[in-house]
């Protein structure tokens, strides 16, 4: 990105807090059929979600870098495409829980659901279909 250039992307980075670093990666690998790139990134080790430039991502943090936050606090909504239903069907297998179902949204907009992580996290999960 030129320094002409601007942020169309609101959400520059998110972290989701860990009480164990790598059962939380291996939930998002597992339901999400991805690897994170795991390594030190400045003084924290984090295991980063893929992504394509220029875009948004985000990291698993370890305990001692972040504590657990509220369950009221801010959900952010990972990308669940191709199917969310396959996402949300190896949720419970990976540790997890459902904790709002598939919601269809108007016409274009796809679909969302909700789940508990293996760290007590709720995060959404989004896609076209």
């Amino acid at each position: 990105m030129t320094t002409q250039q601007t942020r169309e992307n609101r959400v520059v980075w998110f972290e989701i807090p860990s009480r164990d670093f790598d059962r939380a990666i291996r939930f998002y690998e597992n339901i999400l059929q991805t690897t994170l790139r795991r390594g030190a990134f400045g003084p924290t080790e984090l295991a980063v979600f893929p992504y394509n430039e220029p875009a948004s991502s985000g990291a698993i943090t370890p305990p001692e870098d972040t504590p657990v936050v509220n369950r009221d606090g801010v959900i952010l909504y990972l990308n669940a495409d191709p199917s969310l239903d396959a996402v949300l069907a190896r949720v419970p297998g990976a540790g997890g829980s459902v904790v709002q179902a598939r919601t269809d949204l108007p016409p274009g907009m796809g679909c969302f659901a909700k789940i508990s992580d293996t760290e007590g996290n709720t995060v959404g999960l989004h896609a076209v279909s």
